[in-house]
């Protein structure tokens, strides 16, 4: 079996074939005929050896082996793709690429200005950014799937090289007409009895609730989990529940006519986000310098405070 004369519009051809399920549809979207298709991938099948197809009477049915060379070539596909992108990069003058992960509370509520700041000044770099939980950020700087990371302080970091990126306020959202809505200040143990608004199974922000729960002796009642802090918002306006957030993560025409934001006295709520890498030796000289810069935000915030 030699795949290495396996073209890349046969691979895509039998991507949208196994999208459309359907061979005329995946033809017109190759912009190929059908006969041209069905003969690719005739040859594909010849080439893998494997029968990646069951013809019906009305379309196709992926086999388990067109299922997992489906899978590869779309992986080809989108490293192609990132490929070309680089590659167009490189050609108008861009000097290097950096990876960037973050989680969502330094993606709403830093992120945007200070990478729009940095940019300003350093145009000819590339940064990918993707956001993800604080866990999967270590594991991705560790694994070497991203360059620097930004992430909360309550996760495992241990074999992480880690600095000061910023800190923010967790503080209780409640809908305006709640009993709690008139309250300045409370520990998160007064509002325990609430059904809470949370975001998904492994987020930093959840994990550091049911601890506060648990130490408190209760649990955490999650009536809602959502992927957003957006979302977290839109439920609690609702009156479906309570819930805790950054206070910078917060819309501001939201506060005080559908949300109220009382500060939450515990000491965990005052937060430390981290920006991190794997080895400070190893970063490019581009990734070097934007880590840099990230890890003097808060020191620089600070001086213009003051």
């Amino acid at each position: 079996m030699n795949l290495l004369h396996v073209d890349l519009a046969s691979l895509n051809l039998l991507v949208l074939a196994a999208e459309t399920l359907n061979l005329t549809q995946a033809a017109i979207k190759a912009n190929m005929t059908v006969s041209t298709a069905s003969k690719r991938l005739s040859e594909l099948e010849r080439v893998t050896d494997c029968a990646l197809f069951l013809r019906l009477p009305r379309g196709i049915e992926l086999t388990a082996a067109g299922k997992g060379i489906a899978d590869h070539a779309r992986h080809i596909l989108e490293c192609v793709n990132r490929m070309a992108c680089d590659a167009n990069d490189y050609s108008v003058g861009v000097r290097g690429h950096v990876k960037l992960t973050a989680n969502t509370s330094a993606v709403i509520q830093f992120l945007p200005h200070d990478l729009a700041t940095y940019l300003a000044d350093n145009p000819f770099v590339r940064i990918g950014t993707e956001e993800a939980l604080s866990d999967q950020i270590v594991e991705a700087l560790l694994s070497g799937r991203a360059d620097i990371g930004i992430f909360a302080d309550n996760v495992a970091s241990d074999q992480i090289i880690k600095r000061v990126y910023r800190r923010d306020q967790l503080v209780l959202l409640v809908p305006a007409k709640h009993s709690l809505s008139e309250r300045k200040k409370l520990s998160l143990s007064e509002a325990l009895d609430n059904d809470f608004i949370a975001l998904n199974q492994g987020s930093s922000l959840l994990r550091r609730l049911t601890d506060a729960a648990a130490a408190n002796g209760k649990m955490l009642k999650v009536r809602i989990q959502v992927s957003s802090f957006d979302g977290i918002c839109r439920m609690i306006e609702a009156g479906l529940g309570v819930g805790v957030l950054p206070r910078a993560s917060v819309r501001e025409e939201l506060l005080g006519v559908s949300l109220e934001a009382i500060t939450l006295t515990d000491d965990w709520a005052n937060r430390t986000l981290f920006v991190g890498v794997a080895s400070e030796t190893e970063l490019s000289p581009e990734a070097s310098k934007l880590y840099n810069y990230l890890a003097q935000m808060e020191s620089s915030l600070k001086n213009q405070q003051q």
